[in-house]
């Protein structure tokens, strides 16, 4: 399951610019995972871009 940790999230964004599919911004402005899978992306290579490692797949 893929999920962020919320209290790390500074809402950058780069989850959501990789794989708009599986990430949005919530209205406080930190992502979420909307979906557990991708077949455009590699969920792994999102989670290893995310400056504050706040992504867990």
């Amino acid at each position: 399951m893929v999920s962020v940790d919320q209290a790390l999230c500074i809402g950058c964004g780069v989850c959501v610019d990789m794989c708009p599919e599986v990430f949005t911004l919530t209205a406080e402005g930190k992502a979420q995972a909307i979906k557990n899978d991708c077949e455009n992306c590699s969920l792994e290579d999102v989670a290893s871009a995310c400056p504050v490692e706040a992504i867990n797949i």
